[in-house]
């Protein structure tokens, strides 16, 4: 990774404006301008439906075997689609040769919490209803997803659903309460976000609920015995950088397989600049091998 690398992805990230500021119309349009790109290279997309959501189904050009990959995409809960999150999709089709779908979840301000987590366990409580044994499944996601992917699990386990072979999230927002040491320890450092910016936007997600509660803020407060193995990735450049950190800590003390996969000086989400970050790609090479390595298991 060179320094050219990381300077302009981290001016590129500056230059953002989501610090809770504008109206969710702005930033979202705002957001899917800043994640634009053409369509993925070696996957073919489709519209489709799941758990009464919208969705988008990502199949591998050389064809899929027969795992499935439940994506949630990032934005705060408060912006993003499908879309926005394609190319991170396909990269992980492609590393893996799993289809995927990604879910259109309903989003904050107009469905606060815990409107997205019963939309992500409607997805994945259909994918089983379709004869999809648990362990063909992997849950991944970034960001605000990311933190999706873990609140999605504990609300199965608590379901008595069986769960997935394994879940993997990328800079996963898992404490609303903005308890972490690195959200003071990176505050400048961290190009997109302040403890004050994810602050106001959490204002949109919670609508006034109580954030010390484990769905909420499941670094801190969750039980997380009995979740599948776990693959977090994370960058030191992050205010979040402590909410991956924490999980992993109180995950392996509760005899959960838990990988905790930091990349120095890198962002939030890095691995969506995969052919522009070297480190997103090896991030990503990882990510494959750990959601292959489950589903052969």
């Amino acid at each position: 990774m060179t320094k050219e690398q990381r300077a302009a992805v981290d001016a590129q990230f500056r230059q953002a404006d989501f610090d809770g500021g504008r109206s969710p119309e702005e930033m979202r349009a705002a957001f899917a301008e800043l994640m634009a790109g053409p369509p993925p290279a070696g996957v073919t997309l489709a519209p489709t439906k799941l758990g009464g959501r919208p969705a988008l189904e990502f199949v591998p050009d050389e064809g899929a075997g027969d795992g499935v990959i439940l994506y949630f995409h990032g934005g705060a809960w408060i912006m993003g689609s499908p879309a926005t999150a394609q190319k991170l999709t396909a990269a992980l089709v492609r590393r893996t040769g799993a289809r995927a779908v990604s879910l259109d979840y309903r989003l904050a301000p107009e469905h606060p919490f815990p409107a997205a987590i019963e939309d992500g366990v409607a997805a994945y409580r259909e994918l089983l209803d379709q004869g999809i044994p648990a362990e063909r499944i992997i849950v991944a996601g970034d960001s605000a997803g990311g933190g999706l992917t873990i609140t999605t699990l504990l609300a199965a386990r608590d379901a008595g659903l069986p769960l997935p072979a394994g879940a993997v999230a990328f800079s996963p927002g898992l404490d609303v309460t903005r308890s972490g040491e690195s959200m003071t320890t990176k505050a400048g450092v961290d190009p997109l976000f302040t403890k004050e910016s994810l602050q106001r936007l959490s204002e949109f997600h919670m609508a006034g609920q109580d954030p010390y509660q484990p769905l909420a803020s499941p670094a801190v407060y969750a039980d997380l015995a009995g979740l599948p193995p776990l693959l977090l990735q994370v960058g030191t450049n992050e205010v979040l950088l402590d909410d991956s950190t924490r999980l992993a800590t109180r995950a392996a003390t509760a005899g959960v397989d838990v990988i905790l996969d930091v990349t120095g000086d890198v962002p939030h989400v890095f691995q969506a600049y995969e052919g522009v970050l070297d480190e997103a790609d090896a991030a990503l090479d990882r990510a494959g091998r750990f959601i292959r390595d489950r589903l052969t298991s």
